[in-house]
Parts: C-alpha cells; structure tokens; sequence
C-alpha cells in the first residue's frame, strides 16, 4: 500500500442510487492496548461515511470493503474544520479587544465570526464534495 493512502475497513451499510454509506470503526490509540480493561479511557466509535461510486449493482449491504484517501486530503479536512476557524475566532478576538470592545462582548463577537464561515462551508459542501473522494475496494 502506498504512503500517501490511509486506508480503512469498513462494512457496507446502506445503497441507494449511486452512493454507498459505509461504516468504520474508528478506534483510539486505548483501543490496541494490551491493559485496556483495567483503564476506562479506551475508545471505540462507528463513523459513517456516505460515498459516491460509479455502479453501486457491484456492492452489497454487509459486504466488508476497503475504504481509502489521499493523505493530503485528510490534512485539508483537518485545517478546513479546526485550524482555519480557530485562525478566524483567535484573529477575531484579537481584533475586537485591540479597538478597544470589553473583553466580554469581544469573545461572543468572536464566535459570531465562526457562522459565516460555517455558512459558506455549508453552502461550498458540493464543491467540497467533488474534491474529497474516497475510492473502495472490496
């Protein structure tokens, strides 16, 4: 396996149309550990991904696959849903107290700053769409 690739099993959940939901389980670095029993901090979770694929007739539900994508574009969804927005909250923030808004209000001005750019996120979702892909293998 390349890389550059992240790779996941996962099971088919759902078809509908052309689009596949696939569920994985995501499992933190607890989970692999040998003394997890004795610690309540391990942690299992199952995501759900929905993903686009050309003949969704070659798939079937309960059917284990391979769910893969680009390294890089992993690093895009971590900057677009944390990074980016803490830049703009922070940046707000620093914004507001420097012309002189009570610290207060400068904080919750600071959140408001977030909606526009969840906002356009939402209304960018299709765009986005098109550039994070994931490819399946059976």
């Amino acid at each position: 396996m390349k890389k550059n690739i992240v790779a996941h099993p996962g099971i088919i959940k759902r078809i509908e149309d052309n689009k596949v939901e696939i569920a994985i389980m995501v499992t933190s670095g607890c989970a692999s550990c040998e003394i997890k029993g004795a610690c309540s901090v391990s942690d299992v979770e199952e995501k759900s991904v929905m993903v686009t694929v050309d003949d969704a007739n070659r798939y079937s539900i309960n059917q284990p696959i391979t769910i893969e994508m680009q390294q890089s574009l992993g690093t895009w969804a971590v900057l677009l849903g944390y990074v980016f927005p803490f830049l703009v909250l922070f940046t707000g923030l620093i914004i507001f107290i420097n012309i002189g808004i009570d610290q207060g209000i400068a904080g919750l001005l600071s959140l408001l700053l977030l909606l526009p750019y969840y906002l356009s996120l939402y209304f960018l979702k299709n765009y986005l769409g098109t550039r994070f892909y994931y490819n399946i293998r059976p």
